[in-house]
């Protein structure tokens, strides 16, 4: 464990190489413009058809949006919302916003209406961009009354609010802003929500400077596509999420990419088979589920059996890593929440190059592993830019220029999530090898204590659990309890299975097997008591998971622990709970 360094550090320059103002994202948008112009840059389906852009021809759309931002008269720095789905409006919004001199912000399209509603009036958006949703907007409520609606070609005409503003009769009919309207470094270019694993949203504002880090960050572990310098990148995860903005839109600021986009789960597989491509970027929670629907196929050991027959292995190989459309793929990406060690290999020995890098709303991607240093079980070395130490509790805290300014309108907050010498408290407990490598240990505010005195760190055990392709998704309790528990929603394979047998019996036998197999490779104190099956699945819509399917922990316990004692009591090793 790495000591707390008593030496303050000052200024946000202070940490990591000075960043040049060409290197700014303004900047590199019209330096593309100018010297790339018939580079692809979008590909977008829409409505049966699939739509491309250039450089040019996407900046020509820019400049009009942004020419009609600014004659609307807003003050400087004015905020404007982004609701939508991925697509190629987004990110050429938000270069407009950026262009007429205002912040960005984007909004999770799957945020419950009260909450669209709160972060709408937190923010104080002048207006808000609007585009595929799967629901209309509930303008009942005063906030999107008042709200000044654009609306993006994507965006179904029975959820468009009423008297929108077109994007496509704004790009037909207003002129364009001219020039290289220029940003300066600090300013702030966009407020990021997080999406409230532990609590309400809170809004991340990140400078023109720590947004465009992100991206260099990445440089080395991405590197440049070696065949022919331009990438391909499938962007579905939300884009209101800070992973995929640093990683997609970021970074193809820093290399030549061409981004590529979904309609959706149900054009998904054509979609990415469409991109070829190069690099592919992920949750942990997608990778197993690709994992289990491989072994809904083939069986787990059968397939081991073939993959280690040299010839027929390698044909295997290629046919699964087609199916799952990552032939062309040089590499698999994976961040937003830890991922076990065993998942990282099994795609390796479909002989795909994987990484897991680590970074937060607050921080942007700090780490990523560097050409020849990646360990597994470990999220790589931390950027120039992202000073990292361990503090005696044992917390991962980071300090630089990446670093969000602070909680927008929410200065208390910014004290408390800041060191006295200005390193950013993130709540992970973690531990750095002697070549500067980053483990995660889990969240410290999740660890519990058992009534025998003794401290869990559920997330390690949730990593075991996940791994089975029994499990959705899990989580484990037991503050105050004599033995920590698990309760998980089971696989969907599993689920249909169930439903068509109606015999739990045979599913319960699997359940206790798995149970035990976890708690061998756990300590004493560790050790599951007993598993719950929620029969009721996990979903962003009933609020227990995250818009980036992450667990809501609080919410789930919250809603659940005054059954907590009752399970106990049982002595049963396998509970099924019907309702939430």
């Amino acid at each position: 464990m790495l000591p707390i360094d008593p030496t303050p550090i000052s200024g946000p320059d202070s940490v990591g190489p000075a960043l040049p103002d060409s290197d700014l994202p303004l900047q590199r948008i019209y330096a593309r413009e100018r010297h790339a112009p018939l580079q692809p840059l979008f590909t977008q389906p829409l409505n049966g058809e699939v739509l491309h852009w250039s450089w040019s021809s996407a900046m020509q759309e820019v400049r009009r949006i942004a020419g009609w931002i600014e004659a609307q008269g807003w003050p400087a720095g004015s905020k404007i919302a982004i609701l939508s789905k991925n697509c190629a409006w987004w990110i050429m919004a938000d270069y407009a916003i950026w262009m007429a001199g205002h912040v960005s912000v984007p909004l999770f399209t799957s945020s419950s209406d009260p909450s669209l509603a709160m972060l709408l009036r937190h923010s104080q958006a002048v207006a808000c961009f609007v585009g595929q949703m799967d629901r209309a907007l509930p303008m009942g409520e005063e906030v999107f009354d008042r709200l000044p609606c654009i609306a993006f070609p994507n965006c179904a005409a029975q959820h468009t609010p009423p008297g929108s503003a077109l994007w496509s009769q704004i790009v037909s009919r207003h002129a364009p802003l001219e020039g290289d309207r220029l940003r300066e470094p600090g300013e702030v270019a966009t407020i990021i929500y997080t999406s409230g694993t532990t609590g309400e949203p809170k809004g991340a504002m990140h400078t023109f400077r720590s947004l465009i880090l992100m991206g260099k960050s990445m440089e080395p572990a991405f590197g440049v596509n070696p065949d022919s310098g331009l990438d391909r990148m499938l962007s579905y995860l939300p884009l209101a999420h800070v992973a995929e903005r640093a990683i997609v839109e970021m970074n193809s600021l820093m290399v030549p990419m061409h981004i590529f986009f979904s309609e959706g789960l149900a054009t998904f597989m054509a979609d990415l088979a469409r991109s070829h491509c190069t690099l592919f970027f992920s949750i942990p929670r997608l990778y197993i589920r690709f994992q289990q629907s491989v072994f809904e196929k083939i069986h787990e050991k059968k397939l081991n059996l073939l993959l280690a027959i040299p010839v027929v292995g390698r044909m295997v190989r290629k046919k699964i890593v087609s199916n799952l459309g990552l032939s062309e793929t040089r590499l698999i990406c994976s961040g937003a929440a830890g991922i076990p060690v065993e998942i990282i290999q099994w795609y390796q020995k479909l002989g795909l190059n994987f990484l897991e890098g680590y970074g937060m709303t607050e921080t942007g991607i700090t780490h990523a592993p560097l050409p020849g240093l990646a360990r597994l079980g470990y999220v790589g070395n931390a950027s120039p830019w992202a000073l990292t130490r361990i503090s005696q509790e044992g917390e991962v805290q980071i300090k630089g220029p990446m670093n969000m300014v602070g909680y927008h309108r929410n200065p208390e907050l910014t004290r408390e999530v800041f060191t006295e010498d200005g390193f950013f408290c993130t709540g992970d407990r973690g531990e750095i090898d002697s070549l500067g490598r980053l483990r995660l240990i889990g969240r410290l505010k999740d660890e519990f204590k058992t009534s025998k005195g003794k401290y869990v760190a559920p997330g390690q055990i949730e990593k075991l659990l996940s791994v089975s392709y029994l499990f959705e998704s899990v989580a484990v309790f037991g503050n105050g309890m004599t033995s920590p528990f698990a309760m998980g929603v089971l696989a969907p394979a599993l689920r249909k299975e169930l439903a068509a047998a109606g015999e739990r019996a045979d599913m319960e036998a699997k359940l206790a097997a798995e149970l035990d197999a976890v708690n061998a490779q756990l300590e004493h104190h560790e050790q599951l008591r007993f598993l719950v099956i929620s029969e009721q699945p996990w979903t962003i819509d009933n609020q227990l998971l995250t818009p980036t399917l992450k667990v809501r922990r609080a919410a789930l316990e919250q809603r659940l622990a005054p059954r907590f004692n009752a399970w106990e009591a049982s002595q049963q090793r396998v509970i099924w709970m019907e309702a939430l």
